[in-house]
């Protein structure tokens, strides 16, 4: 059969549906008008979910930028009251709980990951910036949470490697703090030779790390302070300090220094009472 009679007999198919469609759809009249509902339905869904796709994701990035620049805040808040004897260390761990709060209800990897690494950090400040000792049990305990928030956001494979190096280095950060200085620098070693690593903050603090270790091991002992110097008087010191006795009387006369060439005053002859009332007369 030859293209052009082909088509042709598409032509007159198309023109008998055409001419049969008002007669058609005025048959299915009903399956067309649920088909139309279904449509539009279906549309308005999608916009929709695409909107509040939208809407939910600019309030996240909102909330979790509020949380990420109060953790610097908090630390330098409760800096400020430890060197005043005071302690607002709690307000970062009601800090941190928020943040996990946060990366629980969040579907974004990234965002999770940046709230659990900002939440590892305000615990571990929190227990430093303690104006009384926590004791050694109470503190790896904290640390403990520290390292599972860290591992939970590097488990979660951000897509941001800058994120999943800073969570890795937070780990090597908590063995030091437990005192494991070799597992600390197998992490920071591991970090440095990692090329996807290459260029990020983490990596360049890792490496710094490694190289200031050694100076953690030796703990610091201080010098007592030297006693302070006695100061003794002896018998022949105090005999030859001078002493000045004052009389009674002495003490009473007012000092009366005459002038060069002047003639010291003389005492007042005493005046009795006759005396006393006798006109002086010229």
């Amino acid at each position: 059969m030859k293209s052009d009679h082909r088509h042709e007999l598409k032509s007159n198919e198309l023109a008998d549906w055409l001419a049969n469609f008002p007669e058609w759809a005025k048959q299915n009249q009903k399956n067309l008008t649920i088909v139309a509902a279904v449509l539009v339905v279906a549309i308005l869904v999608y916009v929709w979910s695409v909107y509040r796709r939208d809407v939910v994701a600019t309030r996240n990035q909102e909330r979790l930028t509020l949380l990420v620049s109060q953790v610097p805040q908090r630390i330098n808040e409760a800096m400020r009251a430890s060197s005043q004897n005071g302690d607002q260390s709690m307000a970062l761990g009601s800090l941190a709980e928020d943040l996990r709060e946060f990366a629980d209800d969040t579907s974004n990897d990234n965002m999770a990951a940046l709230a659990l690494i900002k939440r590892g950090e305000a615990i571990r400040a929190e227990q430093h910036l303690r104006t009384t000792d926590p004791g050694r049990d109470a503190f790896a305990a904290q640390i403990a949470k520290a390292q599972e928030s860290y591992q939970k956001a590097l488990d979660l494979k951000p897509s941001n490697l800058a994120l999943a190096a800073a969570a890795q280095f937070g780990l090597g950060l908590c063995q030091e703090e437990l005192g494991n200085f070799d597992k600390a620098a197998e992490i920071y070693r591991a970090m440095g030779q990692k090329s996807e690593y290459a260029g990020t903050v983490a990596q360049a603090a890792a490496e710094y790390r490694l190289k200031i270790m050694a100076d953690f091991k030796t703990p610091v002992v201080f010098k007592p302070a030297p006693p302070e110097p006695k100061v003794t008087v002896t018998p022949q010191a105090q005999a030859q300090t001078p002493t000045i006795q004052i009389k009674p009387a002495d003490a009473n006369t007012p000092s009366i220094v005459p002038a060069p060439g002047a003639v010291a005053p003389q005492p007042a002859a005493p005046v009795g009472p006759a005396e006393a009332n006798k006109p002086t007369g010229g």
